[in-house]
């Protein structure tokens, strides 16, 4: 595995663009920069700034720079059997842990064995003062800084540049079975609470319009009992492979469009219909994918009222900002925190909220 630490040179790349008041867009693979509003700025690119700084299997804790690629680091956790429970996507095959964290995004195992956020233990960045910061640890004892850490997960890299992330792993479950059912989309809640009370060691639910798909993971014993008692059709294990990793990767049918995709995350009882359209629903209800032309502010809306909130992920219509507005507390409070980590708007700008930087 490449090994090389460029916190320096970025750091001085930093403080160039602070004297030159010149605003830079943050670039791992590239293979998420389609997620959030559109950047005009010159990229400065991490992938470079990479490699595993510490592993300890035994303390279930990864630390690696910013640049590695999730592949490298799923690899090094597969020769000890472990994993990265929030199983984050590969988008074209490519993606870096930096991004994983800066985007948030989680794959079908999120619901049942944590998110991004939960897995994230510390964080080393540049700030906008072009300043070494360290927030966190790489046990969850140490607890100074921890939540600050985790602040920028999903911040986009609007908080500065991500440099080191320390994530929990856990154990890799040795066996998996995935079963198909034909089942109603407004079914999925309802049989995942059924599957949880029985104790079914559940690692992902989704409907694909068509059928309900659940992955099982754990012991054989587990599984062979849910096969038993689950009425559907089981996968052979590639199939099965094939299938969550399109869900994971958006390289299932569903995804492949140029019209707009729209996330909603929602109460996990919420019924889908209220959401008209084609739809692709994971994490057993919690999160629904929409595809098509809807009116922006009517699925916002409707998204609000059943105490969720829509963004839409790919494919944004002309005009239309990537996600839901903040009310005034809310803008308020994200203002403050951009000040204080980025007081010169240089990381990213308008690539949360086009307002952001606003005073």
């Amino acid at each position: 595995m490449a090994d090389a630490d460029q916190s320096t040179e970025l750091k001085a790349r930093v403080k160039a663009a602070l004297a030159a008041k010149t605003p830079v867009e943050i670039v791992g693979h590239g293979s998420k920069r389609f997620y959030g509003n559109p950047v005009d700025a010159p990229a400065l690119a991490i992938d470079g700034h990479r490699g595993v700084v510490n592993y300890e299997p035994t303390e279930l804790v990864i630390t690696a720079r910013a640049g590695t690629p999730i592949a490298d680091i799923n690899a090094v956790l597969a020769e000890q059997n472990q994993m990265l429970a929030f199983e984050p996507p590969l988008f074209a095959g490519s993606g870096t842990i930096g991004g994983a964290l800066a985007t948030g995004l989680s794959g079908p195992r999120r619901p049942f064995w944590g998110s991004t956020r939960d897995m994230t233990l510390g964080i080393r960045l540049i700030n906008g003062h072009g300043e070494l910061m360290r927030f966190g640890g790489e046990v969850m004892k140490n607890v100074a800084g921890y939540d600050t850490a985790r602040l920028n997960v999903a911040a986009l890299g609007t908080l500065g540049i991500i440099l080191e992330v320390s994530v929990k792993v856990l154990p890799a479950p040795q066996h998996h079975a995935t079963i198909r059912l034909d089942a109603a989309a407004n079914e999925c809640h309802r049989y995942t609470e059924q599957w949880l009370r029985e104790g079914r060691p559940l690692s992902a639910v989704c409907h694909d319009g068509d059928y309900l798909w659940v992955r099982l993971s754990g012991t054989q014993s587990a599984l062979d009992d849910a096969l038993a008692n689950i009425d559907g059709e089981p996968l052979k294990a590639h199939q099965a492979e094939a299938f969550w990793q399109s869900v994971r990767d958006q390289t299932h049918a569903f995804f492949v469009t140029d019209e707009p995709i729209w996330r909603l995350s929602l109460p996990p009882a919420i019924d889908p219909g209220h959401f008209p359209g084609p739809q692709f629903i994971d994490w057993a209800g919690q999160q629904i994918w929409l595809r098509g032309d809807h009116p922006v502010e009517s699925l916002r809306t409707q998204a609000q009222r059943s105490g969720g909130s829509v963004s839409c992920f790919r494919n944004a219509p002309a005009g239309t900002s990537a996600f839901q507005p903040l009310d005034a507390v809310q803008s308020r409070l994200h203002q403050r925190l951009k000040k204080a980590f980025d007081p010169q708007a240089i990381f990213n700008p308008g690539r949360l909220y086009p307002d952001l930087e606003e005073p």
